[in-house]
């Protein structure tokens, strides 16, 4: 199961005279990952480096950032990787101290600024969520919304017509479950619309 983060947490270590100021933190997108980056440049106008990686299912990326290719954001994706992260921007702010490091320096460098901020912190579950569509016998309703709960689902809209036009939010690990006990109580008489990702 993925996780992700419930908030940002920092770490800082000096090596050889360098500064490395890593951070991991939750994000939504690649887009609000490039922002994060670009105010990191702009709270840290002097640093020589920000380095960055991103775990976001179809928008990982990693960026070195002017170090040797393959020495900071590749790395610190792999971090986040054996983590079992999702939603996961990495940082590495470095101010260089004129001492360095060798590829093995700054590979340790990086990796271990971002596993000492994953030390800290509170990782939780990423839910998965679909939205189920289904119209069922009005003598069926009260029962649904007593339901729902057991399953961690909600009921998003009702519409009342030949039946009730149900549009639930379900966790994915509970779909399938909460499908054939609705289709155990309609007898036959549940007509399923549509599922999408929400």
């Amino acid at each position: 199961m993925p996780f992700t983060l419930s908030a940002p947490v920092l770490s800082e270590q000096t090596l050889k005279k360098s500064r490395f100021i890593g951070c991991v933190e939750p994000v939504a997108d690649r887009v609000a990952a490039l922002a994060r980056v670009a105010q990191l440049r702009a709270e840290h106008p002097g640093a020589t480096h920000v380095c960055w990686a991103l775990m976001a299912g179809g928008h990982s990326a990693a960026n070195d950032d002017g170090e040797p290719g393959g020495t900071a954001g590749r790395p610190m994706l792999e971090v986040l990787r054996r983590q079992d992260l999702e939603g996961v921007l990495a940082t590495v702010v470095r101010y260089y101290g004129g001492v360095p490091l060798g590829a093995g320096g700054l590979v340790r460098a990086y990796t271990d600024s971002v596993a000492q901020a994953l030390l800290n912190a509170d990782k939780v579950p990423v839910i998965r969520w679909l939205r189920l569509r289904c119209v069922l016998p009005y003598a069926l309703e009260g029962w649904l919304r007593r339901e729902l709960d057991g399953f961690g689902a909600t009921l998003v809209e009702v519409l009342h017509g030949e039946g009730v036009d149900a549009t639930l939010q379900v966790p994915e690990s509970h779909t399938a479950a909460l499908v054939a006990r609705i289709n155990d109580a309609g007898q036959g008489r549940v007509v399923w619309r549509d599922t999408a990702p929400d």
